[in-house]
C-alpha cells in the first residue's frame, strides 16, 4: 500500500505550508523584534544571532539558530555572525544532550527554496535524533508524533541557556 504523504505533516503545519502564515515580512525578524503577530519561541538572544524552538519540530528539542540580520545565503554572513552561530550550535548540543539525551543530531542549513528553505531568512536546524524514534503510531498512522509541546521545549531550553555566562 503506498504511503499517504499528506499524513506525514502535522495538521497545523499543513495550513502553514499552504500559506496560512502571520502577516509579517519575515517570521524570524518578527521573533527577534518581539512582534506579537508571531508565536515567539525565542530561547536565547546573542549579539549577532539567536535561538528559537521550531514551532513545527521534527523531534523534541528541534531548534533553529539564526542571524539577527536578515540574510538569505550563508555566504552573506560576516565573521562575527558565523562565529556566534557556530558557538551557539556547540552550546546547544551540550544543553540538548543534558536535557534530552539524543542518540545523534541532524545539523544544517537549507539554502534556497528548492533546497527546502520554506522561510526566506537563513537559519540552521539542530534536530536531535533518537534511537528507535519511529513508533507504532508513526508506522500505522503515517504521521510523526512529537512528544513534547514546543512551548515546553522553549521553557526548558530558556532555563538552561540563561545559565550561559558569555559566548
Amino acid at each position: 500500500m503506498p504511503l499517504d504523504y499528506h499524513n506525514l505533516f502535522s495538521t497545523h503545519k499543513l495550513g502553514y505550508i499552504k500559506g496560512k502564515r502571520p502577516s509579517v515580512n519575515c517570521i524570524f525578524c518578527s521573533i527577534i523584534n518581539k512582534e506579537k503577530e508571531v508565536v515567539n519561541l525565542l530561547v536565547f538572544e546573542g549579539i549577532h544571532a539567536f535561538i528559537s524552538v521550531n514551532k513545527f519540530p521534527y523531534n523534541s528539542g528541534h531548534i533553529l539558530i539564526c542571524p539577527k540580520r536578515h540574510l538569505i545565503d550563508y555566504r552573506e554572513l560576516n565573521r562575527a555572525e558565523e562565529d556566534e552561530i557556530h558557538t551557539l550550535m556547540r552550546e546547544s548540543l551540550t544543553i540538548l544532550d543534558r536535557l534530552y539525551a539524543p542518540s545523534g543530531y541532524n545539523i544544517g542549513f537549507n539554502v534556497g527554496e528548492f533546497a527546502g528553505a520554506s522561510l526566506p531568512h537563513l537559519h540552521m536546524h539542530v534536530i536531535p535524533r533518537y534511537r528507535n524514534e519511529l513508533g507504532f503510531i508513526d508506522i500505522i498512522g503515517g504521521a510523526k508524533i512529537v512528544v513534547e509541546d514546543p512551548g515546553r521545549t522553549m521553557k526548558r531550553l530558556r532555563e538552561q541557556f540563561s545559565k550561559l555566562q558569555s559566548l
